[in-house]
């Protein structure tokens, strides 16, 4: 049996990375098809003042990875931010599914009452209004902000390659 705190958590942060990846391969076979270097595109942002497509997939696996450690009660592991290359940034996502994969079931079951402290400045909060609040809104802003870069560039992508694994083929 699982808990309510799992079910909200691992299998939406295993979808969303999941698609992200797919996204990434999209975005590199659209640069491969015209002749363009992939790699290019993870130096692409939609605005100035904003993170760049690897600086997302970066954000994206920390939210997945600290949510799941940190609801379990462990503490999650830190990955350098130093990808240059698109098959860095799939390495970057695959050791996040890793860990999440690593994070036993049980470890979920006080979930619920635990207080998550985040290493920046924000005051304590209920693991709950932790999740619900912020873990999950930054993952999907994150993911969210990939696909438009991509989608910016001119890779052809819709929602079904959003939700990924969420909607049947």
């Amino acid at each position: 049996m699982t808990t309510p705190l799992y079910d909200a958590s691992v299998p939406v942060f295993r979808q969303m990375l999941d698609a992200l990846a797919d996204l990434l391969r999209k975005g590199e076979a659209h640069a491969r098809e015209r002749g363009l270097d992939p790699d290019a595109m993870l130096a692409a942002r939609l605005a100035p003042d904003m993170l760049t497509l690897v600086g997302q997939v970066q954000r994206a696996s920390d939210h997945a990875k600290g949510a799941a450690g940190r609801l379990a009660g462990l503490e999650p592991p830190p990955f350098a931010d130093d990808e240059q290359s698109l098959a860095e940034a799939h390495d970057r996502i695959s050791r996040t599914l890793d860990y999440i994969d690593t994070v036993p079931l049980q470890a979920f079951d006080q979930a619920a009452e635990r207080i998550i402290t985040l290493p920046f400045g924000v005051p304590p909060m209920p693991a709950a209004r932790y999740l619900y609040g912020f873990a999950l809104p930054s993952l999907f802003f994150h993911v969210t902000t990939a696909y438009a870069i991509l989608r910016h560039r001119g890779v052809p992508l819709g929602k079904r390659d959003f939700l990924g694994s969420y909607l049947p083929n």
